[in-house]
């Protein structure tokens, strides 16, 4: 592995790449620890302990909204938008014609993405300052000025990164903005395992109870990891032959070959998608004051069933209803996305176009209902692996108070950009001609 990274160095346009990718970063973090003028940080800090809806949040930032940096929004206003384009291509026609346009249309609805980006992130400051003002959180005397200077340093803020991640896409390694979610997560980990750390292992009657929690918390943590690997790796090939035809005087054609399809197809976009849907009400609801409540009105009370921290308690099991939400949607967003991402119909034309067919399948609408077949049945079985990888933390939160900022969610998101970087990575070196992070050799 080391070798092979050094190896990775050695090269000029991997090195650029990696170096690249590392300064982005570290502007990130450095954005993290920014104040926002206006905001009275040490009071904002014991209102953000009251809070037990915003962990989500805070934790896909960074802890930069814990700390009301500039970068408070971070990439939460690009994640939202691109879950409302996405779901507009099934409602308007013209997009999803877009969406169909190649390259060009996947250009304009990147545009479009970033003006509702843009338009969210104004949206969001703008409900967060009266919100704070409501709570107490601001020390200006005008209302008018804290909105305007907030706003305007929420919405750069959230427009650098998103910009910066564009330019990790295209310039550094990896998809720029799964990179800086991957970062934001990453940098509470070592607060996290600290906690876990204080709390079941100092904090146990005994030292064969102390034993006991660090092999559970190691054995939970490495099985999450090698699940979400088997999960991503994971594909089923269809075979393909194609036939053989004159071409001048030669015959060509007839060889082999086969479509991968990926178990997980879709990868971490679900259980984001479900999680922010399921986290914005809680969001939206805490700027104004109400926190969700097993004994309040009929709102907090559902605000109380979508916060995952209250699934999986025995004392109010009946709040594990929430969980039964959270699985439909990510059960919906799986097929969803791979819906959208990847269309058999188009797939079963260019194979007939190419003389290509599935070995015991008719071309054309037999090919397509076959793979819609095959595809429907790996996508249950990839987002019953995210469903897995999902309920095991949500569950040890609930019935042991394992307080951590990370779940399954987050786990499945550094895995799953680890190993798209990775293969990245490998892919590079592969065309010069050295051995790969992933070589068996």
């Amino acid at each position: 592995m080391f070798k092979t990274f050094a190896n990775a160095l050695k090269i000029k346009d991997i090195r650029t790449k990696l170096l690249f990718t590392l300064l982005c970063l570290i502007i990130v973090r450095i954005g993290c620890q920014l104040p926002v003028p206006g905001v009275d940080r040490t009071y904002f800090a014991y209102w953000m302990a009251t809070q037990t809806g915003l962990g989500f949040l805070n934790t896909l930032t960074g802890g930069s909204f814990s700390q009301m940096s500039i970068f408070a929004l971070n990439i939460s206003p690009y994640i939202t938008s691109s879950i409302i384009i996405q779901l507009l291509t099934i409602a308007i026609p013209k997009l999803e014609e877009l969406q169909k346009d190649g390259e060009t249309g996947r250009k304009k609805i990147a545009e479009y993405t970033r003006y509702v980006t843009i338009g969210l992130a104004v949206f969001e400051s703008v409900m967060m300052t009266i919100g704070f003002n409501n709570s107490g959180l601001l020390t200006g005397d005008s209302l008018f000025v804290n909105i305007l200077v907030i706003t305007a340093s929420f919405t750069a803020g959230s427009a650098f990164l998103m910009w910066l991640g564009e330019q990790i896409t295209e310039k550094g390694i990896g998809n720029g903005i799964s990179v800086i979610l991957l970062i934001n997560i990453v940098a509470n980990l070592p607060a996290d395992f600290s906690g876990l750390y204080s709390q079941f292992i100092v904090g146990a009657d005994n030292v064969l109870k102390a034993v006991i929690a660090a092999v559970i918390i190691v054995v939970v943590v490495v099985a999450l990891v090698v699940l979400i690997i088997v999960l991503q790796d994971g594909q089923r090939k269809i075979s393909v032959q194609y036939a053989k035809k004159m071409q001048g005087r030669k015959m060509v054609g007839g060889q082999s070959s086969h479509i991968p399809l990926k178990v997980n197809t879709a990868g971490v976009i679900p259980v984001i998608f479900a999680s922010s849907l399921m986290q914005t009400p809680i969001i939206v609801s805490s700027l104004f004051g109400v926190a969700g409540s097993a004994n309040g009105t009929v709102w907090q009370k559902v605000l109380y069933l979508l916060n995952q921290a209250n699934w999986c308690d025995f004392n109010e099991f009946v709040y594990t209803f929430g969980l039964l939400i959270y699985l439909a949607l990510l059960v919906f967003f799986a097929y969803f996305y791979t819906s959208v991402t990847f269309n058999p119909m188009e797939v079963a034309n260019n194979l007939k176009k190419q003389g290509g067919f599935v070995p015991g399948i008719r071309p054309g609408r037999p090919t397509t209902e076959y793979l819609t077949k095959v595809l429907n049945y790996i996508i249950l079985i990839g987002a019953v692996g995210l469903a897995i990888v999902s309920i095991i933390p949500i569950f040890f939160a609930g019935a042991f108070n394992a307080n951590v900022s990370f779940g399954g969610t987050s786990i499945i998101i550094v895995v799953g950009v680890i190993l798209e970087m990775i293969r990245q990575v490998e892919t590079m070196m592969r065309e010069r001609h050295y051995k790969g992070f992933l070589s068996n050799e």
